[in-house]
């Protein structure tokens, strides 16, 4: 993971570099040129489209949901590393050239690896909590606060993992240029540069991915083994496939980040099995190729959002609404202000048929009923004060789409 030292000619996990201090990556222009592009492309998608992400998220009430926290977590995370990181990344692994100093070579060495095990645990997080949601309906789901919390508790996780990587980092002068990289501590056999490569390959990649395998594994035979009942309501129908659209999507998201990654992983760790190959001409072609596609995760979930969650798609056409080819009208607008707002116009001829007791239960169409247990406490109270059972289910139905859905 030691990104700024990997553009050394050895894959720089150790910070080896030519004794001769001569630079024999140089590449032509139009080479040059081409990456330059493919990278900036990397860069302003993944910036533009992560904060529009966390926009959405955080300015519009009804998007406050632990899972979509966990995913302002994840957008901060990989915004972060395309923005402070991934050109950085690159005019080193051009130019074998240092230009920012030993405070940014300690930085450039450190913050990838936090960022990306606060992404991947982001995830993580996401899959317990649709695991508990759906395999365990009946057990407390994490509050705002809680939910906060675990995100305070990856950051610090991930600070840690990363600090003996930024510790260790440091510039050197070679004749003619500057490199940056990563000293371990003097010794024969590398156990303490083995050992720590090793853990956060396992750390932040494997472990997490087995755990989310396992958890939508799960979730997935819950939702999909069985199908919906053909006489279910039609509120029952709505929210198992918006479960199953939630889980859909994650699960894109998640594969798309163990695609990306997995090659840099595998570039790093057979080092240590074939030095040779890293003193190979190509090697520097092969390295920027693997680390665009390790950068180019950062873009991806936005995209992903935008395709597969339909509040996703009508906050981004909010977004770019001064786009020429983009029309969001403000009918748009009002869904995502109110949860199932077009399900409310569609049902009002059901609401206009209640009792007056009743709309008085239902005060401001904007309030947020957290869960669809309040439904049910509801339900029961209209029944005890006299209500038929019918009226009951009645006003279920249809205070239903009030409350907090997935997104």
């Amino acid at each position: 993971m030691d990104e700024a030292a990997a553009a050394e000619p050895r894959g720089g996990l150790n910070g080896s570099f030519n004794a001769s201090g001569g630079n024999q990556f140089e590449q032509a222009a139009w080479q040059v040129a081409l990456w330059a592009v493919a990278y900036s492309l990397v860069v302003l998608v993944a910036v533009v489209g992560n904060a529009v992400v966390v926009w959405i998220i955080l300015a519009h009430k009804r998007m406050r949901t632990v899972t979509n926290y966990f995913l302002v977590n994840l957008a901060f995370a990989e915004a972060a590393m395309a923005a402070l990181n991934t050109l950085v990344n690159f005019t080193y692994a051009v130019h074998n050239v240092w230009y920012y100093g030993p405070f940014y070579c300690r930085f450039q060495n450190f913050f990838p690896v936090a960022a990306v095990f606060a992404s991947i645990y982001s995830m993580m997080a996401i899959a317990v909590d649709r695991y508990m949601a759906i395999i365990h309906p009946m057990q407390p789901r994490l509050s705002a606060t809680a939910t906060k919390f675990v995100i305070c508790v990856i950051w610090l996780l991930a600070l840690l993992l990363s600090f003996p990587q930024g510790y260790y980092a440091r510039t050197a002068e070679l004749p003619g240029r500057v490199v940056c990289l990563v000293e371990w501590p003097e010794n024969r056999t590398q156990v303490y540069e083995i050992t720590y490569h090793f853990s956060v390959t396992v750390l932040s990649y494997v472990l997490p991915l087995i755990v989310i395998g396992y958890a939508y594994t799960m979730v997935g035979i819950t939702l999909w083994a069985s199908e919906i009942p053909g006489d279910s309501s039609d509120r029952y129908h709505e929210q198992e496939s918006a479960k199953r659209k939630v889980v859909k999507m994650m699960i894109i998201v998640v594969c798309t980040f163990a695609f990306c990654w997995l090659p840099f992983h595998i570039y790093f760790l057979f080092q240590y099995i074939c030095v040779e190959w890293y003193e190979q001409k190509y090697i520097q072609q092969v390295y920027l190729g693997i680390l665009w596609l390790a950068m180019s995760s950062t873009m991806y979930n936005p995209i992903i959002y935008c395709c597969l969650n339909e509040r996703f798609r009508i906050g981004f056409k909010l977004a770019f609404r001064w786009c020429p080819f983009i029309n969001a009208s403000k009918y748009e607008g009002l869904e995502m202000k109110s949860a199932r707002y077009l399900q409310t116009q569609s049902s009002m001829y059901k609401v206009s048929r209640m009792e007056t007791t009743v709309s008085s239960v239902i005060g401001n169409p904007e309030e947020e009923l957290e869960d669809s247990s309040k439904m049910k406490r509801l339900s029961v109270d209209m029944t005890s004060n006299g209500s038929s059972r019918s009226d009951s289910k009645t006003v279920s139905e249809s205070l239903s789409f009030y409350s907090n859905t997935l997104s």
